[in-house]
């Protein structure tokens, strides 16, 4: 079925939009029935995973969403995190996987600094052997990359 919405006035000019109805259940991000190979973990999920054994290695036993991101940008240089909603789907995935656990912070914590509480995440037994597993199909987490120098 082809959509068509009422006209949208920018200034002078009238846009009209059209687009095939979508079904959410349809789209990856949104399904449980994702095509993937029973037990494999995508790119993003390993480098989750390796930030988490990264950051405990160096003393912080879990770590909330966007301590996990600025860790993979900053470590791995990641590219493939293109919205925050993508990694909160993957850490969801991961935790009904077993490998990881979450707890939510004292919401007093948050609100004596004038911030929403944090969810914090702690990698598990099965999440260490996933990735070891995982690194030992690929080779290397996929979305590390090494820095390149280009001359002009």
């Amino acid at each position: 079925m082809l959509l068509v919405s009422a006209p949208t006035f920018f200034g002078d000019r009238a846009v009209t939009c059209c687009h095939a109805d979508i079904d959410n259940r349809t789209i990856s991000s949104y399904s449980d029935g994702m095509r993937r190979k029973e037990g494999a973990l995508i790119p993003l999920e390993l480098s989750i995973l390796e930030a988490a054994i990264d950051l405990r290695r160096r003393g912080v036993p879990e770590a909330h969403g966007f301590l996990l991101a600025k860790e993979m940008r900053e470590e791995r240089h990641a590219r493939r995190l293109t919205a925050y909603g993508t990694l909160y789907k993957a850490l969801d995935r991961l935790e009904r996987a077993g490998l990881l656990e979450s707890r939510w912070e004292d919401p007093l914590i948050g609100a004596g600094e004038g911030r929403p509480r944090r969810r914090f995440y702690r990698l598990t037994l099965a999440g260490e052997g996933a990735f070891a597993q995982g690194t030992n199909e690929v080779g290397e987490v996929p979305l590390r990359r090494s820095a390149t120098v280009i001359s002009t």
